[in-house]
C-alpha cells in the first residue's frame, strides 16, 4: 500500500526517524524472533509506520535491512519508492563477495539507496571488521559514495575503533549505541570504548534501540540517561541521531513513548541542537 508525503516538510529540515525496519514474517528469515518477541512475528509494513510517524509529527524515516539478503534491498527499495515518507534505504550487500562492485552499481541507480549494513554482531569472528575481503568491500562502498552502519556489540567496539581509522573519509554510523547492558547497569569498559570510537570524527552514532537492552517491561526514562551523557558527550549534538527501531522497539513499549525517551533528554540542548538531533543530521549524513 502506498502513503503518500503529504506532510513533508521539502527543502526544510525534517524530523527523521533514522532506524526502523520493514518486514514480511516468515520463521525461516526470522528465527532470531523467540517467544518473549511473538508481539513481532507479524508483517510490519509501511501503512503501519507511517500512521506512527503522524501522530509524533515525524515527516520521515530511514528504512534498514533485516535478512542479509539482494532480494530484501530490492525490495526495500521498491517500498521507498512507492512511499515517498521513506527518505532513504540502507540495504546490504555481501561486501566480501568479489562481485560487491556489481551489487553496489545496481542499487546506487536508486537515489534512495544511501548506505550498507551487516550483521556483524552475529558473526561468529569478533574481528570480522577487520577481514581483508571486508575491509576490501567498504573500500569499494566509500568509491561509491555511501555510508556504512555499524551493528555490534560492546566486546566489538575496540575493533571498530581500528576498522574506522582505516576510512577516515568513509562515513560510518553507530547503530544502537553498540548496545550496552542497561539492563544489568554496566556501563564501563562501554563508556570508555565509545569516548575513544568517537574520537573519529567520521563517525556518528545513532541513539536507537536502547529499549530493547533495558528491562522490556520495567523500563524508567531515567534508566537511559548515564548511557545518553556518555553518546551526547562523545560524539556531540553534530554527531547524534534519533532513531526507533520500530518494529523492534515494540517488545518494550509503544512508538510514542520509546521516541520520546531521546526527545525529552535533548531538551537541555539548544533548538537548534534539537532539530539537528531530531532529523538534520540524518539528513547531512545520508544525504537525504
Amino acid at each position: 500500500m502506498a502513503v503518500d508525503g503529504t506532510n513533508l516538510q521539502v527543502g526544510l529540515t525534517m524530523k527523521i526517524d533514522s532506524h526502523q525496519h520493514f518486514w514480511k514474517y516468515t520463521t525461516s528469515a526470522f528465527g532470531w524472533i523467540n517467544n518473549e518477541m511473538k508481539v513481532l512475528r507479524r508483517d510490519f509494513l509501511p501503512a503501519d509506520l507511517h500512521k506512527e510517524l503522524r501522530s509524533t509529527g515525524f515527516d520521515g524515516s530511514i528504512a534498514v535491512q533485516a535478512p542479509q539478503t539482494l532480494e530484501e534491498t530490492r525490495w526495500l527499495l521498491e517500498l521507498a519508492e512507492s512511499n515517498d515518507f521513506i527518505k532513504g534505504v540502507i540495504g546490504w550487500v555481501d561486501l566480501c563477495s568479489p562481485n560487491v562492485e556489481n551489487q553496489i552499481a545496481e542499487f546506487s541507480r536508486n537515489k534512495k539507496f544511501v548506505g550498507v549494513r551487516h550483521i556483524v554482531q552475529d558473526e561468529l569472528d569478533d574481528q570480522f571488521l577487520l577481514r581483508k575481503e571486508f575491509l576490501r568491500g567498504i573500500e569499494t562502498l566509500q568509491q561509491c559514495n555511501k555510508t556504512y552502519d555499524i551493528l555490534i556489540y560492546p566486546k566489538h567496539v575496540r575493533t571498530a575503533i581500528r576498522f574506522v581509522r582505516k576510512f577516515p573519509d568513509m562515513r560510518f554510523i553507530l547503530d544502537h549505541c553498540a548496545k550496552p547492558f542497561i539492563k544489568k547497569n554496566i556501563i564501563s569498559p562501554w563508556k570508555e570504548d565509545i569516548q575513544e570510537l568517537a574520537k573519529s570524527l567520521n563517525v556518528y552514532c545513532k541513539v536507537s534501540g536502547m529499549v530493547t537492552e533495558a528491562d522490556w517491561k520495567n523500563w524508567k526514562p531515567e534508566d537511559f540517561t548515564p548511557y545518553l551523557d556518555v553518546v551526547f558527550e562523545a560524539f556531540g549534538t553534530e554527531r547524534v541521531m534519533i532513531g526507533s527501531d520500530w518494529p523492534v522497539c515494540t517488545i518494550a513499549g509503544n512508538y510514542s513513548n520509546i521516541i520520546s525517551i531521546v526527545a525529552e533528554y535533548s531538551q537541555q540542548v539548544s533548538r537548534e541542537e534539537q532539530t539537528a538531533i531530531m532529523g538534520g543530521n540524518a539528513q547531512r549524513v545520508y544525504g537525504l
